[in-house]
């Protein structure tokens, strides 16, 4: 596995700056966002000059690219704003190729119409799966055109809100494009340990061969987001459920702050190198 961090992590604006922050911070790889070249994280046009540039920053600096964020609220009520997301979202699939991008993260949504991460009582609906459904097929589609896949994550506070969910998702749509990105801290909020770890365990055993990403926040004991290690989660069983199910690609840490960055990624390789 690659220890990788969300580029947003760090303070620097520009593609050879940030990469090279990863790279410092003790990190191969990074989940990038269009928003450390610019203004805004989804675009309405990303240029090929631009592209290439983000391309060029990870050849120069080491730091590979895995993914890039394109998160939008998939079922936001308001259709226009779902609309606008979709077309920003094709942006960047369509550019993904020239940035040496294979990967594009979603968010698949929430009835709360101000914060995509925010849950809904309307969220496990009839009409907001089948909503979701229909995005996520617009989606696939376009990624489909443009050899990019799409990685969704089991967020509490999301539609698809469990891996039972995910994989739901997996086997209605049929896309070979849609793939599964894994956080054991967006898999409960308070548990005991031998629940926690019963958790995580069917998650990885229900998704892991459609896994292309596993994301490292954690926990504390009150259910609150901390660093890597410093809270609940059970890192050494996480690593052991991942390679049992044959995954071997990043593992991208975030929820943190760039001084803990080095910490965290000295946690990380400590833990996959004993087991």
């Amino acid at each position: 596995m690659q220890v990788g961090i969300f580029a947003r992590t760090f303070a620097e604006t520009g593609a050879v700056p940030v990469l090279n922050a990863v790279r410092n911070a003790g990190y191969e790889v990074a989940q990038f966002n269009i928003a450390c070249v610019g203004p805004e994280p989804m675009p309405r046009v990303i240029s090929p000059t631009l592209a290439g540039e983000i391309a060029t920053a990870s050849l120069a600096t080491g730091v590979a690219i895995a993914a890039v964020s394109g998160t939008y609220n998939m079922i936001h009520p308001d259709h226009a704003k779902r609309a606008d997301g979709l077309a920003r979202l094709a942006v960047l699939i369509r550019a993904a190729p020239q940035m040496g991008v294979r990967l594009i993260t979603l968010c698949t949504g929430t009835r709360d119409a101000a914060d995509q991460w925010k849950y809904h009582p309307d969220n496990p609906s009839k009409e907001a799966w089948r909503e979701l459904i229909v995005e996520m097929a617009k989606a696939a589609e376009l990624a489909e055109e443009f050899n990019v896949d799409l990685g969704i994550e089991p967020e509490l506070a999301n539609v698809v809100s469990s891996a039972e969910h995910a994989s739901l998702l997996l086997k209605e749509l049929k896309s070979p494009r849609i793939r599964v990105v894994l956080d054991p801290a967006n898999l409960f909020e308070v548990a005991l340990p031998d629940d926690r770890r019963l958790i995580v365990e069917r998650a990885v055993d229900r998704v892991g061969e459609h896994m292309v990403m596993a994301h490292a926040k954690d926990r504390d004991a009150a259910g609150e987001f901390v660093a890597a290690g410093s809270g609940v989660i059970d890192f050494p069983h996480f690593i052991k459920r991942l390679r049992s199910v044959g995954f071997h690609g990043p593992l991208v840490t975030h929820g943190l702050s760039a001084e803990e960055a080095p910490k965290v990624a000295a946690f990380l390789r400590q833990i996959l190198s004993s087991n």
